[in-house]
């Protein structure tokens, strides 16, 4: 009866980590990438596919050399797998909550100016309190797709998020226009969002929009687009050229705080931007449970930030 009973359970975890498999290979689009995610070879991922399929006795994943794609069984199939996945999860992490120590590995994304500037000293802290947490740091500025890279959490500033994740704010931003004091005494302090049509360029950040959303003097919407005499991707870059009196920046405080502090650039019709706050969040997958090392680090940055936006008060006039 041991022996049928431990059979049993040896069959019962073997399905749980065949179902891990499954709904990972889904996940990141290939057996490629789930092998990758999970350090493991290809050809072990390929077979535990291969023998679920085989065990249910059903096509799950129609497969070439260029895609992969679910069949209508192996939709229905994965959705139970997360569903059924993510209630073990929350189970044994509900249990091991208030005893366990944390640890365990977190993989993050975070855009690469507000991570080298304001996200390594929380990291640092929040690791010096739980040594056992690994971090694994992606920082880049695109719109990395969290399910598809095994990504846990990732930091975004914006204002529109994608309903398809579960964002949690932490902190906020302001978008200001900055210029040396050398950029205004050659081409003029502007007064009103029409003075930057004459005369006046930008220095732009080309992930971002072209045009700023400004109001006319009447209060109007009006979108500025002005001419362009340096692009880049890096908003320490545009900075820097911003003190150097290469043109005007429309930039996040965070990164223009403490030249605003030191006099190196100055903020301009503050009173004229629409858009003038953006969220700063913490963001992950809805599909997913959110481990508890996860949610403890997301408390811990929300806290954090309540204490150490500095930027904030660098820039308030």
């Amino acid at each position: 009866m041991n022996l049928l009973l431990s059979n049993n359970e040896q069959l019962k975890m073997s399905q749980i980590e065949e179902m891990r498999c499954f709904v990972r290979i889904v996940d990141a689009g290939s057996i490629t990438k789930a092998a990758e995610q999970m350090d493991t070879v290809k050809s072990a991922m390929s077979k535990r596919l291969t023998d679920l399929e085989k065990r249910l006795g059903v096509s799950l994943l129609t497969r070439t050399t260029r895609k992969q794609s679910l069949t209508d069984i192996g939709r229905s199939y994965y959705q139970q797998c997360v569903r059924i996945l993510d209630n073990i999860d929350e189970v044994e992490g509900a249990l091991g909550n208030e005893q366990a120590a944390l640890s365990g590995r977190i993989k993050l994304a975070a855009p690469i100016t507000f991570g080298m500037m304001h996200l390594n000293t929380a990291i640092r802290e929040f690791n010096h309190q739980h040594p056992d947490i690994v971090f694994d740091i992606d920082f880049n500025d695109r719109q990395q797709d969290l399910v598809a890279e095994g990504i846990d959490l990732a930091i975004r500033i914006s204002n529109l998020l994608d309903s398809n994740l579960v964002a949690r704010k932490l902190t906020s931003t302001r978008l200001l226009i900055c210029g040396s004091p050398a950029y205004f005494q050659r081409n003029g302090t502007p007064e009103t969002a029409e003075d930057l049509l004459f005369g006046h360029v930008q220095l732009r950040y080309t992930l971002g929009a072209n045009s700023w959303p400004l109001l006319n003097h009447q209060g109007e919407a009006l979108s500025v687009n002005l001419p362009s005499v340096l692009s880049a991707n890096n908003g320490e870059y545009l900075l820097d050229s911003a003190i150097d009196g290469k043109g005007l920046i429309f930039i996040p405080d965070f990164i223009a705080a403490d030249a605003l502090a030191s006099g190196q650039l100055v903020s301009v019709l503050t009173d004229k931007i629409s858009l003038k706050d953006l969220g700063v969040y913490a963001i992950y997958p809805q599909t997913r449970y959110l481990s508890h090392r996860v949610r403890s680090f997301i408390d811990f940055l929300r806290d954090y930030y309540q204490n150490h936006s500095s930027w904030q008060t660098k820039t308030t006039h």
